[in-house]
């Protein structure tokens, strides 16, 4: 343990490991928990663990064909949420269900190529996360985008707010739902895949959904549930690093499970407030 803490703070290590790491790493956790904050209230939690199981199938298939992985994956997944979107709002087929097909059709697609090209060592990363092997290049890409998200989310913040809680009637003051539907689709698909590097496809929905559900344990406005939700997924995120590096677990594991702790604080101060009110 000692000699971990040591390599922490190695200047070496810290420039070229460490800093990269959680300057990608915040700027990724802030826009799942935005964006979670909208996804759960519309009950399209399960979207982000199907969007990364589809974004692993076609980082796999980029892998095999020797493409820009992300160049790749990033048009797929943007697709596979209009289409999830769609099917959800027009089709029998919506829901948990289209998730479930879409999901594990990439998922099965991606581990059969990258097996049978045997690269399923050179791909796994991208299942279980390697957020300490992110490039200079996957960091500036992951904060450019990233920056992008969120000034999304700020601009349109009223919008969001009136088609999250009642679409039929921001469309019936002149909203056009569909549109900022498709945006937002959007920006959850770019926050999977930037996610991916880091969390993993098994994981990464874990950023999104369980930040909103602590935030709202206690909070009770759109607003508070946003800013304690951003505030509790970094918190996790350097947490779970911190832990990570110390006893040299597996930093995306150590991050979720420091997300279930804060869930479970919450909850149960959340439970005591409501047992006093009464």
């Amino acid at each position: 343990m000692s000699e971990n803490i040591r390599l922490m703070f190695t200047p070496e290590f810290f420039r070229s490991i460490l800093l990269p790491a959680l300057i990608g790493g915040v700027a990724v956790t802030i826009c799942a928990s935005l964006l979670g904050v909208t996804l759960v209230l519309k009950k399209y939690s399960m979207i982000g663990d199907g969007l990364s199981h589809i974004g692993y199938g076609a980082l796999s298939v980029a892998a095999v064909m020797n493409l820009a992985p992300l160049k790749v994956a990033l048009p797929v997944v943007i697709i596979a949420a209009f289409i999830l979107l769609r099917l959800n709002n027009n089709s029998k087929l919506h829901g948990d269900s289209a998730i479930a097909l879409f999901s594990t059709t990439a998922l099965a697609i991606g581990i059969l190529v990258s097996s049978k090209a045997g690269l399923t060592n050179d791909v796994s990363h991208y299942m279980f996360g390697s957020i300490l092997a992110m490039s200079d290049s996957d960091v500036i890409l992951s904060v450019v985008l990233s920056v992008i998200v969120i000034l999304a989310f700020l601009l349109l913040y009223n919008r969001i707010f009136s088609v999250t809680f009642d679409e039929s009637f921001a469309r019936a003051t002149g909203v056009n739902a569909g549109i900022y539907s498709m945006i937002f689709a959007v920006l959850t698909a770019i926050t999977v895949v930037l996610g991916m590097m880091m969390m993993g496809s098994l994981l990464i929905s874990s950023l999104i959904v369980i930040p909103s559900l602590t935030a709202m344990r206690i909070c009770k406005s759109f607003k508070g549930v946003v800013l304690v939700s951003g505030a509790v997924s970094v918190i996790s995120f350097l947490l779970g690093m911190l832990i990570a590096l110390i006893f040299n677990t597996a930093p995306g594991a150590s991050i979720v499970i420091v997300n279930v702790v804060f869930f479970l604080a919450f909850s149960a101060v959340g439970r005591l407030g409501r047992l006093k009110a009464h």
